[in-house]
């Protein structure tokens, strides 16, 4: 591999990073962590919460790649598990001829957080709803983890367990970024654990103006009944960067070199019959190695062969 390849995908320049999260405005770590209350919706599991290990401890760079990915995999699958749970909810709203207090407080309550406009209970907040209460696919959130985070090394992911970026704007919410231009007001983002960064950058997909695109290819797979495809919606990422096409063309560069999407295809056998039992074992699995594809003790990875 050359110097300029490895530079690529091995780590990012901190500016790039910082301008990456430049459309970002979550609330500071750990006030936005809360789920809207569901009875199908189990607690959150304990190693949700657990800090991100240290990576620099991996000299070779396809152990180290290893661990950050076996690492962010099973968060993967609990965030979007605990979706899929969700939009099930929001099916069976849909069904009903009348919601009660408690459904429309919910229903209320998602339009609110994923900033639908629309009457409420009415067909275009169900429609809108459905476009943006879903899930990404891994191979894509992988790859931005790794590109963003500079593979899960940069100060901002090991110090604010921010993996992707975000920005947030009230003194004292993040961290201060060292190349942040006099007179600006930003800081990168802290969360409680990165499970909650990961939460926040689906979130922020699911409702920023600026990844309606994403949203409008993830809906095209949806309504062809295609497997979502993380090299499809890197396509809606314009915004993301201010580099546009050719941020695009670096994370689909990533998932292929990578091979991320074997993890996608891990997700989708993971689900198995996609009924809303198996995404409440797969969101209350006792611990993150349960959900790590592989057999028995013998956890796969997308570099094997």
């Amino acid at each position: 591999m050359t110097l300029v390849s490895r530079a690529l995908f091995l780590a990012v320049p901190l500016f790039l990073f910082a301008i990456a999260g430049a459309l970002h405005t979550p609330p500071p770590g750990g006030s936005d962590e809360a789920d809207l209350a569901l009875d199908s919706l189990p607690p959150l599991p304990a190693w949700a919460k657990a800090p991100l290990p240290d990576f620099t401890g991996h000299r070779d760079v396809t152990e180290r790649k290893v661990a950050f990915f076996s690492f962010l995999y099973p968060r993967i699958v609990l965030a979007n598990s605990r979706i899929l749970i969700e939009r099930d909810y929001l099916e069976h709203l849909a069904g009903k001829d009348t919601l009660n207090q408690d459904e429309q407080q919910w229903l209320d309550g998602q339009a609110k957080r994923l900033r639908v406009k629309a009457s409420s209970g009415s067909t275009a907040q169900f429609d809108l709803l459905r476009k943006r209460l879903d899930i990404i696919p891994p191979s894509l959130i992988m790859a931005q983890a790794a590109n963003e985070s500079a593979w899960g090394t940069s100060r901002f992911a090991t110090q604010g367990y921010n993996l992707f970026g975000q920005w947030c704007f009230s003194r004292g919410c993040g961290l201060v970024p060292q190349s942040r231009v006099q007179g600006a007001d930003h800081e990168v983002a802290k969360f409680s654990s990165p499970y909650f960064s990961l939460r926040s950058y689906i979130q922020n997909l699911n409702r920023h103006p600026a990844y309606q695109h994403v949203r409008d290819i993830r809906l095209e797979d949806r309504r062809t009944n295609r497997a979502l495809s993380g090299i499809d919606l890197a396509g809606g990422l314009e915004s993301y960067s201010e580099r546009g096409d050719e941020y695009i063309r670096e994370i689909r560069a990533m998932i292929r070199h990578n091979n991320l999407t074997f993890y996608d295809e891990k997700f989708l056998k993971l689900l198995g019959d996609r009924t809303p039992q198996r995404f409440s074992e797969l969101a209350s699995a006792g611990a993150a190695a349960m959900l790590l594809p592989g057999e028995g003790q013998q956890t796969a990875h997308p570099f094997e062969g």
